[in-house]
């Protein structure tokens, strides 16, 4: 159930990237002005509230702030299909972001006490196969239904489909019996906790600069193909949905699976195995996008990357749950969040989209293209700053 919970997470969020042709012709949209709509708007409640709606599930009941959270992001999901301008669809998903503030870190820390650390990392990859497994669907489902209906259709289905399984979800996901633990600190105890870890700043800071990317793409790669590869619109969904979903489910379960084959003997590996990932990320990206007269070709290079680009999750998220005492899991994980949203969320759409504007007098259709090209860089940052973290993360892990 969290799985499916998660999968409605994603597929929420990259609905917008295959709808972003029709919604930018039926709204008047530039680049720039629909980047910010796809992450800006997402990332300014979504960071910040993250945090005390965590803090609120370690006091009270995670499976009861997942449901709630549920019901509130597919309402305004619901709701972006009657946007009549871009100032509406601006303030809708800016109601998402603060639905989905409560979904993930509370889920984060519900695995982790439900599975030994053994198992841990590839729990928590099965629960974040609900990435690839959201933006396939939400690439696929949004395109065929955009295709016979039109976009705003598309909305209605998914955000109403979320609000059915909200109370499904609480029915069946309960709460693991806590044990005996040190009272509730206050909210302001958790974070300067974390904040006096350096892994903690070198991890979230590397995660950021991965998402920053990460969603970039996420976002821009259909109009990529449209503009670049000359596909249409279901084309474009089948193209870019098999892709996430191949690559990113052997890369988010693959991650999760070494981190709990090497981590044990060296907690290094859950920051080494990032590192890896994200330096061969950058050029096979590169290879793939480059590749405009052979889309096969093109297919089969940036499965690589799309496999690579999120191997993190099992590990870094094991790893971030660790730096602090179980009662404070959720919080600490929503402060990871904060930041990795903040950065990548924030600052990744709307850089791509700033970008692509900026170069379309000089490259044209392939303006977008380029831009995306230009941000892997971000890739080599974030590989850097997770080597950084591997020494740090063996003194700061909470046994």
């Amino acid at each position: 159930m969290l799985l499916i919970v998660y999968t409605f997470n994603y597929l929420d969020r990259q609905i917008l990237g295959i709808l972003a042709p029709a919604i930018k012709a039926d709204l008047h949209l530039t680049d720039a002005e629909f980047g910010a709509v796809g992450g800006l708007a997402f990332a300014m409640l979504y960071s910040v509230l993250g945090v005390p709606l965590a803090y609120l599930a370690d006091r009270t009941s995670r499976s009861w702030v997942i449901t709630a959270s549920l019901a509130v992001w597919s309402g305004f999901t619901a709701l972006c299909g009657t946007a009549m301008g871009v100032g509406q669809l601006f303030l809708y998903r800016l109601g998402v972001g603060v639905g989905e503030a409560g979904g993930v870190a509370p889920s984060y820390a519900l695995i982790t006490d439900y599975f030994p650390l053994a198992s841990r990392a590839r729990a928590l990859a099965i629960y974040s196969l609900g990435i690839p497994i959201g933006l396939a669907a939400g690439t696929l489902l949004g395109a065929y239904i955009a295709a016979e209906v039109e976009w705003r259709t598309a909305f209605y289905v998914v955000g109403l489909a979320g609000i059915v399984i909200a109370p499904i979800f609480r029915l069946i996901v309960r709460d693991v019996p806590r044990r005996a633990e040190p009272a509730a600190v206050p909210l302001a105890t958790v974070f300067p906790l974390l904040a006096s870890k350096p892994t903690f700043w070198l991890m979230a800071v590397a995660a950021g600069c991965s998402s920053l990317t990460g969603y970039g793409l996420a976002l821009w790669t259909p109009s990529v193909l449209v503009r670049s590869f000359r596909f249409d619109l279901v084309t474009t969904g089948q193209f870019m949905g098999s892709l996430v979903l191949v690559g990113g489910t052997i890369g988010v379960f693959g991650g999760g699976w070494l981190a709990d084959r090497l981590g044990p003997a060296d907690r290094g590996w859950y920051a080494r195995l990032p590192a890896i990932a994200w330096a061969v990320t950058a050029p096979t990206f590169a290879a793939g996008m480059l590749l405009v007269g052979s889309p096969a070709l093109a297919w089969v290079l940036l499965l690589v990357p799309n496999a690579l680009n999120i191997l993190w999750l099992g590990p870094v998220i094991t790893a971030v749950q660790h730096l602090v005492p179980a009662h404070m899991r959720a919080t600490a994980a929503a402060s990871f969040l904060l930041i990795n949203n903040l950065i990548g969320l924030g600052v990744g759409p709307w850089l791509m989209g700033r970008l692509s504007d900026a170069l379309t007098a000089s490259q044209g259709a392939d303006a977008l293209r380029t831009a995306a090209i230009l941000c892997l860089g971000f890739y080599l940052i974030a590989a850097v700053l997770m080597l950084l973290a591997v020494k740090p993360l063996r003194r700061d892990w909470a046994a």
